[in-house]
């Protein structure tokens, strides 16, 4: 059994330095400042180069969860390919063709580019703009309408969107905003020019190290890669046999120690602080 605590932050080596002192100088944070991830929204992703985890997102899109959901636990992505890698931006799989053309038997999957967000669904601010809020939403970082507006809504709830940070998952698609299939793929860095316009449904909770060792494209081919690294077993943790299944723990959002966390990442950034910065960690078993 292995046990493993990461603080999985989107920020540089430098600024985990230099926030670890003030960590290690804090008390153990209670069981009760943890939230454990439910299996079925789990994605384990076993390659070559070591195993990634996503945690999957329902509350913003939960037809693309579905969707990668079913693909994943009926075997659809073993063997796969990462067909497009662009080094510092994504890692693009789940072409059965290996091109960017394919997909499944299954209809396309309706875009899913916001999403209504409640009270209890665990988000912390960590800046306003013009725009609305910053914040983070489980581990996903979120832009949203502040927690008033849900006071002047029929379902008191307040319009919200996923962003595009370091380890989202998105779904690929063509033109057509509505024509996600079996496509996704994991972000290196962040890239706002898709906030809004493609689907994210999840987070790599544990191996972003693996997805930036992927083997990168040709720049001259928009990231089309020879000889691709590929998705050996793909399945939600429900999938595997109890023996098999890893167990990810992650900080809630309303913990102190995140706080701490953001305040210490915020300092360390300055004026270069931005929610990408800023991931809970999490303690991975098995």
């Amino acid at each position: 059994m292995r046990f493993k605590f990461t603080f999985a932050a989107a920020v540089s080596a430098a600024l985990l330095a230099s926030a670890v002192p003030v960590m290690a100088q804090t008390a153990a944070p209670a069981a009760a400042e943890w939230r454990t991830i439910a299996p079925e929204n789990l994605l384990v992703i076993q390659t070559a180069k070591g195993r990634i985890l996503v945690e999957l997102e329902p509350r913003i899109a939960p037809l693309a969860v579905e969707r990668v959901s079913t693909l994943a636990n009926r075997g659809f992505y073993d063997g796969h390919a990462f067909h497009r890698v662009i080094e510092g931006f994504m890692a693009q799989t789940g072409d059965p063709l290996g091109t960017g053309l394919g997909g499944s038997e299954l209809p396309d999957v309706a875009g899913e580019f916001g999403f209504r967000r409640g009270r209890a669904d665990g988000y912390v601010s960590l800046s306003s703009t013009p725009g609305g809020q910053l914040g983070i939403m489980g581990s996903m970082p979120v832009q949203t309408q502040p927690d008033a507006q849900m006071m002047v809504t029929s379902d008191f709830k307040a319009a919200a969107v996923g962003l595009f940070c370091q380890g989202v998952a998105g779904m690929a698609r063509s033109n057509d905003p509505n024509s996600a299939n079996s496509q996704f793929f994991l972000m290196m860095g962040p890239r706002a020019s898709l906030n809004g316009q493609y689907t994210a449904f999840g987070r790599v909770v544990d191996g972003l190290n693996v997805v930036e060792s992927l083997k990168v494209g040709s720049e001259s081919e928009d990231g089309k890669v020879t000889n691709p690294d590929t998705m050996t077993r793909t399945r939600t943790a429900a999938a595997l046999p109890e023996g098999q299944r890893p167990v990810v723990r992650v900080m809630n959002t309303n913990a102190p120690a995140f706080a701490a966390l953001i305040e210490t990442t915020r300092t360390a950034r300055g004026a270069q602080f931005n929610v990408c910065d800023v991931q809970p960690p999490v303690q991975v078993v098995g």
